[in-house]
């Protein structure tokens, strides 16, 4: 990224990752085709959200983690060539391990 970014909160910025251009069945998709993707990786994470006493709540997913998120979640950032999404931790529905 050109310029650091710290998300708020509990918001996480997540780099969506590449859609697969070819078709189990080995066609090729065009851009049009193609579904909004849901996988990336988290590039950076809040503090987190505070809750009702006041005290903060940490997130559940770190920096690195690979996750899968709501489809149209998110706010969406172009930074030079890349894209990110800003989401809510609430948006993402689930971390993928190995």
């Amino acid at each position: 990224m050109a310029q650091k970014l710290q998300p708020l909160a509990d918001r996480v910025i997540v780099k969506p990752m590449e859609q697969e251009e070819v078709s189990k069945g080995g066609i090729i998709l065009p851009d049009t085709a193609k579904e909004k993707p849901q996988k990336g990786e988290v590039i950076a994470v809040g503090p987190g959200r505070l809750d009702d006493s006041g005290k903060r709540v940490s997130p559940e997913v770190k920096k690195g983690d690979k996750v899968i998120y709501q489809k149209y979640a998110g706010t969406e950032l172009k930074q030079d060539k890349d894209e990110y999404l800003i989401l809510r931790e609430s948006d993402i529905l689930a971390i993928i391990t190995k």
